[in-house]
């Protein structure tokens, strides 16, 4: 509009500060809280993937829990195979001699496999004992003995 005494167009006015709605300008957020808010997301970050982990790994384990009672099934049916199998031996062996003989026979081989899976695993159970991880342990060592030189410079 012009102004009626003097027929001029005024200046026009400057905006306020703010947004479009005529408001005040947001302010910036302070360092400690800058801080704060981070500290927050980090911890729920944190949280949120432990609680992923965790779901995860509870997937697996049943996963797992499963397969293994699977396994166990398979070896015990294995287990029925054999003994059906050895039965098939002794009765083929009593054909050619007498029953109890090809049971004795069967009896006798059998506790020899038992007899030499045994020794060897009596063999393996010693060379791994006692259960100490012997080259993680002397890594270790070697890396307390590097941090002391180092802090002793």
């Amino acid at each position: 509009m012009t102004d009626p005494r003097t027929g001029a167009t005024p200046a026009p006015q400057a905006f306020p500060a703010g947004d479009a709605t005529g408001g005040t300008a947001a302010r910036e957020p302070s360092t400690a809280e800058l801080v704060r808010q981070a500290t927050e997301q980090m911890s729920r970050l944190v949280r949120d993937e432990l609680a992923l982990a965790e779901a995860e790994m509870t997937q697996k384990g049943k996963k797992a829990g499963v397969g293994a009672g699977l396994l166990g099934g398979g070896g015990v049916v294995a287990l029925y195979g054999v003994a059906a199998l050895l039965t098939a031996i002794v009765l083929a062996l009593a054909e050619a001699m007498p029953a109890w003989l090809a049971t004795l026979i069967v009896a006798v081989v059998l506790f020899a496999v038992a007899a030499v899976l045994a020794l060897l695993g009596r063999k393996q159970v010693k060379q791994a004992t006692p259960p100490v991880p012997k080259e993680a342990v002397r890594s270790l060592k070697t890396d307390i003995d590097e941090v002391k030189e180092r802090a002793q410079r």
